[in-house]
């Protein structure tokens, strides 16, 4: 039988990357429910293409000109956030693939746990805000937790067949962003569109300017903790500009496996989709007579202090991680909308992580309010 997927987050590059996957493989998978924030002329296309049970925009304004557009399709038309995580625990879904961005994908993630939902997990807030809350829930429903990000992806395929107890350390690789050679000098006059310009992947904005800071490597080793059960100081990152290898795991004999390939989510995205078994595909393939070399650096820490500052909150914990979350979601928005500069976004975030209060065990609701709280006065921080 197929496999019915509910994606949340469809209209982003992980939601359109998942239904290349699903078309590229109708004999295996189905759409059964699509979710969008506010994209709703991309949400109606993908519904008519792809006909799923149900669908879902989170901004209420557009429920009528999505309704209207799909009134000639056996498709039900839904509205609000709430509507998302109902959307996602339907009896009829057998996996959910959370695409969202930031703060917004946690509910719905932890309500598809609830509901004994197989969840391919993309987005990285909903373990870095809440590792401890949601490993727990995972252990407590059985339920199976994907890695669908490059790097978390490729470790897990290093593990298979490996035991926990052999694992050394984890080495996640990071392409260094645009960013990579410039000065400290330069960085305080780099503008929107530099940072935009990935040398290696094709993402959102928002994680586009994150790869940038590296906040998104920092976010990658608080979720890899999580995932895998690893300390903070058995994770490393190391700077792989050419973005072949995606990860490594070193073993305690010394031997490291790595896990290599092109560039291109869809990879990820399809392990997860089909796991524990491999498909074909025809996607591009790597030809290492035509690879110059691979190098290798460690990551500039004074260019680059949000990943120090990840490293910091995961290893003091309690709501930490979610102020730093919500903090840089304004910060970096602030910067795409040419409010600030490049560099403020890291001042930003250590200022909100010197003023907010400390709770070592957070709750769901404490982290809801921690990050409406930080969120709102990151919003009216003028300094």
């Amino acid at each position: 039988m197929k496999k019915k997927i509910a994606i949340l987050g469809s209209t982003g590059s992980i939601g359109t990357q998942t239904l290349e996957v699903i078309a590229e493989h109708p004999e295996l998978f189905e759409v059964e429910t699509l979710t969008a924030k506010n994209r709703v002329e991309e949400l109606i296309h993908q519904a008519i293409r792809f006909q799923p049970n149900c669908v879902v925009i989170a901004d209420e304004s557009h429920y009528q000109r999505l309704k209207d557009a799909l009134s000639d399709h056996p498709v039900k038309v839904f509205a609000g956030y709430e509507a998302i995580s109902q959307a996602a625990t339907l009896p009829s879904v057998d996996m959910v693939v959370t695409g969202m961005i930031g703060f917004s994908g946690l509910i719905p993630t932890v309500k598809a746990i609830e509901a004994g939902k197989p969840v391919a997990l993309a987005n990285k807030e909903t373990l870095v805000v809440a590792g401890e809350l949601v490993t727990n829930l995972i252990k407590k429903h059985q339920v199976p937790l994907l890695p669908i990000d490059s790097e978390h992806s490729a470790i897990f395929q290093c593990l298979q067949g490996e035991s926990l107890a052999a694992v050394e350390k984890l080495i996640l690789t990071a392409s260094g962003g645009p960013f990579r050679t410039k000065t400290a000098e330069e960085l305080l006059h780099v503008s929107r569109n530099d940072a935009l310009a990935h040398p290696s992947w094709n993402m959102g904005a928002t994680i586009t300017v994150n790869s940038a800071t590296m906040m998104n490597k920092g976010m990658e080793v608080i979720e890899a903790r999580w995932l895998f059960g690893i300390p903070a100081d058995r994770i490393d990152v190391v700077v792989h500009p050419q973005s072949i290898i995606h990860s490594m795991v070193q073993f305690a004999d010394g031997a490291i496996k790595a896990q290599m390939g092109a560039p291109d989510m869809r990879l990820p995205i399809q392990y997860a989709l089909a796991y524990p078994h491999r498909l074909p595909t025809n996607h591009s393939r790597l030809d290492f007579a035509k690879l110059a070399s691979l190098t290798f650096e460690k990551p500039d820490l004074t260019k680059f202090p949000l990943l120090s500052i990840a490293y910091q909150v995961l290893q003091k914990g309690g709501n930490t991680p979610c102020v730093m979350n919500a903090a840089n979601e304004v910060a970096v928005t602030a910067f795409l909308e040419g409010r600030i500069r490049y560099t403020d976004i890291f001042h930003r975030v250590d200022k909100a992580l010197s003023k907010m209060s400390f709770i070592p065990h957070p709750t769901l609701q404490d982290l809801q309010d921690t990050h409406k709280e930080t969120f709102t006065k990151a919003l009216t921080d003028r300094g």
